[in-house]
């Protein structure tokens, strides 16, 4: 089996953001990154609801999101690239109605272009501007995934495959026994069934501290508790068959303080490391860095430093070790264009 790798392009985390993007710029890395692999490119549009305010909206950059995504149209078809496009349920009151026309208008504007959708972002991880907070989440996960497969298949789009996505281990996030518990009531063929791969978010090392490199709680091995956690633990009680695909659909790690860039490439190296190793055993077949760009490289914040490139794209050393991973493992089967 072989991996496809992937990256977030845009130079956004949540609400921090420091500058636009410089499509020149990202057309350069990612190319340089991918060269000429199959490549997946990640990309966010938020359904706010009707109320949402203003600066809310702009904080997340979500004010043009079905006009354009971080570049033109074609980009994401070209290359050998393949588009995973999440759609993120954030309102502020529950909105089912409004979500599930919400999805028709995505898959209307970008089906098209997308390889992968996934269905809401953590509905699992109940923190501010991530769908776990927001009211209704649970139904708009398995609502939403049977209404964007129905929509899909309605304009001759099969082969987009459908998600979700979680951050794991429980212990990190204060427990989501409720979330579980949830998936376990809905039936096999009304949600599970549909569902084709699961993402998981994973960001070991970046919001608490962890043991030194090489001891138990160290960020490999907290890297590996997580994927088997979500393979052996949660996924059964969704009742989400073993040979259902994960994608490590976001993994970061920052470099700004109390970090340093060499401790970026090291982290990068070792949750990478345990994923390839794992790959087999738990079907992972993807993995999707976070993120190409920092969103403010001056940021005290873990979310301001992620990128492989600071917020000017100057490179950093885990550009290096990215790219690296990336050729160095087989290219994997071309992209079939979709109608082809």
């Amino acid at each position: 089996m072989s991996m496809k790798f992937g990256i977030y392009p845009g130079g956004r985390a949540g609400a921090v953001c420091s500058r636009p993007p410089d499509i020149a710029a990202i057309r350069h890395l990612v190319d340089d990154l991918s060269n000429g692999r199959p490549f997946v490119i990640r990309e966010y549009v938020h359904f706010l609801g009707d109320t949402a305010p203003t600066d809310v909206v702009t904080s997340l950059g979500a004010e043009h999101e079905l006009t354009h995504l971080t570049m033109p149209d074609e980009w994401y078809v070209d290359g050998n690239r393949e588009l995973d496009l999440v759609v993120s349920y954030i309102p502020r009151a529950a909105d089912l109605s409004g979500w599930l026309a919400f999805l028709d208008t995505v898959i209307d504007r970008y089906g098209h272009l997308a390889r992968y959708l996934q269905v809401t972002l953590e509905p699992n991880f109940p923190i501010p501007l991530i769908d776990g907070s927001a009211p209704g989440v649970l139904e708009a996960l398995t609502l939403g995934i049977p209404h964007a497969r129905a929509a899909l298949d309605r304009q001759g789009l099969q082969h987009v495959r459908i998600g979700f996505s979680v951050a794991e281990p429980p212990e990190w996030l204060g427990g989501d026994d409720q979330f579980w518990s949830h998936l376990s009531s809905v039936p096999y063929q009304d949600f599970a069934a549909l569902v084709d791969y699961v993402g998981l978010g994973l960001y070991p090392d970046a919001f608490s501290p962890v043991a030194p490199r090489g001891n138990p709680g160290d960020t490999a091995s907290l890297t590996r508790h997580a994927l088997h956690h979500l393979r052996g633990v949660s996924l059964p009680r969704a009742h989400i068959p073993s040979n259902t695909p994960i994608h490590i659909v976001e993994n970061g790690t920052p470099s700004g303080p109390p970090r340093s860039e060499q401790a970026q490439c090291d982290s990068l190296s070792d949750m990478v490391g345990v994923i390839l190793t794992e790959q087999e055993p738990l079907h992972i077949t993807h993995y999707e860095l976070f993120s190409l760009r920092d969103a403010d490289s001056s940021s005290t914040e873990p979310t301001g430093t992620l990128g492989i490139v600071t917020d000017t794209y100057r490179p950093k050393p885990a550009l290096a070790v990215y790219r690296d991973i990336v050729r160095s493992r087989p290219a994997g089967l071309p992209v079939v264009a979709p109608g082809s």
